[in-house]
């Protein structure tokens, strides 16, 4: 009975995370589907393709917790593959990557204009990255459907906390240029202290959760095993880790770049971010 009633407890904590999840996804949605009807002249802006990535990588997430004890599987994976859990606990963790790192890349754009610096390696040094930390990923997972080792497990979680490092790294480069940049403007500049408190809001929460994450998983790498991420057991630390490390982050963020474009933008365009 009481092995009966911890499961229940479980099974609600990880339903009311998914539907955290599902309610920051549904927000990027309707976010996304206004900024179209607004600007659907613009195509694929930096703006939407942003919001559309969090609704993926929040509604991914949202189903993984929702079927958290299949995905689970008492570590013995979906369906008896152990390498499909960790498919399904890590990919949301890439795309959330890609979807955050999408920001730096839109930084560094604007850096380099105002500084007449050329910018046309930034988006293909952009994919080049993303595409290098999926087939490093990618790679792993491959290994580990032929033969699964945890070893290699570990050094999967390892390689996500290093990349996640880097995207810290991004943020304070860029997002302190940038924010440094606006500082030595005058004054009277029109927007500029809005500016200002929106670059370094979401410079210091997506340093904070990138870092924030490496040095959960480098903990908990180096505690042993009773302080492992991920495990059904743990509903409540999961929900601190993965709260303050996608989801709290997601919020902040949605809500600070909320700014929808202005209807039929005139000569001067609009910021696809902002």
């Amino acid at each position: 009975l009481v092995g009966a009633a911890a499961d229940g407890g479980d099974a609600r904590a990880y339903a009311a995370v998914a539907c955290a999840y599902g309610a920051v996804a549904a927000v990027a949605l309707v976010q996304l589907l206004r900024i179209q009807a607004r600007v659907p002249e613009y195509g694929w802006t930096t703006q939407k393709v942003f919001h559309l990535l969090n609704f993926v990588q929040n509604g991914m997430r949202a189903a993984v917790f929702a079927l958290f004890h299949a995905v689970d599987g008492g570590k013995g994976g979906v369906g008896g593959v152990r390498v499909l859990s960790d498919v399904l606990v890590d990919a949301p963790m890439l795309l959330f990557f890609t979807t955050y790192t999408l920001l730096v890349l839109f930084w560094a754009e604007i850096f380099h204009q105002a500084r007449s610096l050329p910018t046309e390696r930034l988006k293909p040094c952009f994919v080049l990255a993303n595409a290098l930390v999926y087939l490093g990923e990618g790679g792993m997972w491959v290994a580990q459907g032929v033969h699964y080792s945890g070893g290699v497990a570990r050094a999967a979680r390892l390689y996500l906390a290093a990349v996640s490092l880097l995207a810290s790294a991004g943020f304070v480069v860029y997002g302190g240029q940038l924010f440094c940049m606006l500082r030595r403007f005058p004054v009277e500049s029109k927007g500029r202290s809005k500016k200002m408190l929106e670059v370094g809001s979401v410079t210091a929460i997506c340093t904070l959760c990138f870092a924030g994450r490496a040095a959960a998983v480098l903990a908990s790498e180096f505690a042993g095993g009773g302080a492992a991420l991920d495990a059904y057991d743990r509903p409540f630390a999961n929900a601190l880790y993965y709260g303050l490390t996608e989801l709290v982050p997601s919020v902040l963020v949605l809500f600070i770049l909320r700014k929808l474009p202005p209807k039929r933008a005139s000569a001067g365009g609009y910021e696809p971010i902002g």
